[in-house]
């Protein structure tokens, strides 16, 4: 977006006057209309408890059954005509829909947040959320960076701090929306919408069509979350731009994930189940995944070049265990433990953040050769170099 547009984006009008456009063709019965009333958004309130549960526990709306208030609506939140939904599910038009309303806690802190799912009767689902990320998010055993951050999902590209595969998506809303979190609370990190159609696959191949499907509409998700927030300008169709999807590569022995000079230890070379799979094209994130198994990789490198995502890895990188890592006189910080080496760097550019993690702690001697030789590789490669790391003593 332009200046003059992210000017006008922080723009606002009453809230009373203003009314976003999608609301406009609901008829005046449609709750998030008589919701604008606040003695009725009282009582609205007061039931939305019970129903929340039952609505995303399956009972749903089905477009095809035209019964009650809801037949004419759009699917989540407004944003996905028939169409849309039915892009997403080979055509199919018998869909069920439920959603939670997109809300934000009274003060603010936590963002807003909100929950869609889309069902068919043959078995398939996606579910769409909407929230911010927080450095709460990039723990080691955290399920959101553990999987929209997998080596099969591309950059969505043109600057975007997004990516998508034939099972994951997800986009944060730009800065130029809704600003940028306040640089005083640490926790704080960028407002996404993602997507997520259940099993985790690692197939050799990535279902581009599947991929591009699910990239078009995390986007249009998003430009109707900036439309309903008063934002100007609007996100164009991703796929054109996008790089082709990843696929497994054959590694050499001193060029681990491609990264020449890199050694694979003789430990996951004699263990290796599968190859090495690395993100393609530029993008927020560079990850390699080694050896996966049932969508866990058996080793994971990867770098975070955007600040407003590496800020995930913030608490983790000062809390995560007694062995820190330095780099000389270097603005940086992380530690070393048996399952994972992962360092903090101050960069041109802002936060980048490099992480080696294993799936166990059986060769911590491994981790610790990797994670001097990847940081300063990689540090290289994105023009924060040279990159020193110092570990502690061993034990």
């Amino acid at each position: 977006m332009n200046d003059s547009e992210n000017e006008n984006s922080g723009e606002s009008s009453d809230d009373s006057t203003r009314v976003p456009l999608h609301e406009r063709r609901r008829p005046w019965w449609h709750w998030q209309r008589v919701a604008r009333s606040r003695p009725r958004l009282a009582v609205i309130m007061a039931v939305v408890g019970a129903v929340v549960g039952a609505l995303l526990g399956g009972a749903g709306v089905a477009w095809r059954a035209e019964a009650g208030p809801f037949a004419e609506d759009r699917a989540c939140w407004g944003a996905f005509s028939r169409d849309d939904v039915a892009a997403l599910f080979d055509g199919k038009r018998d869909i069920k829909t439920s959603e939670v309303p997109i809300t934000t806690d009274r003060i603010g802190s936590e963002g807003p947040s909100g929950a869609c799912r889309l069902t068919s009767p043959r078995g398939r689902r996606i579910t769409v959320e909407t929230h911010q990320l927080d450095t709460g998010f990039g723990d080691a055993g955290d399920r959101w960076a553990d999987e929209f951050l997998s080596a099969r999902l591309t950059p969505l590209g043109d600057g975007l701090l997004g990516m998508a595969s034939d099972t994951r998506a997800w986009l944060a809303v730009p800065d130029g929306c809704i600003g940028r979190p306040s640089g005083l609370d640490v926790n704080s990190g960028p407002t996404v919408i993602d997507m997520e159609t259940g099993w985790t696959v690692y197939d050799d191949e990535v279902d581009t069509e599947a991929r591009d499907a699910l990239a078009r509409a995390v986007v249009k998700l998003v430009n109707h979350y900036m439309a309903d927030q008063g934002c100007t300008g609007e996100i164009a169709d991703p796929v054109r731009r996008m790089s082709g999807p990843p696929r497994f590569v054959d590694e050499k022995k001193d060029a681990m994930c491609g990264i020449k000079g890199l050694r694979v230890p003789a430990a996951f070379e004699r263990e290796g189940r599968g190859g090495a799979v690395v993100t393609r094209g530029d993008g927020p994130v560079r990850t390699c995944d080694r050896d996966v198994l049932f969508g866990h990789p058996g080793l994971r490198l990867m770098t975070i070049g955007d600040p407003r995502l590496a800020m995930l890895y913030d608490r983790l990188s000062h809390d995560g265990a007694k062995g820190r890592v330095k780099a000389g006189e270097q603005d940086g910080y992380g530690f070393v433990r048996d399952d994972m080496g992962l360092f903090q760097a101050e960069c041109q550019t802002g936060q980048v953040t490099f992480l080696v993690r294993a799936e166990d702690g059986n060769h911590p001697g491994d981790i610790r050769t990797i994670l001097p030789r990847y940081v300063a590789a990689e540090a290289d490669r994105i023009g924060c170099g040279p990159l020193r790391v110092t570990l502690p003593s061993d034990g």
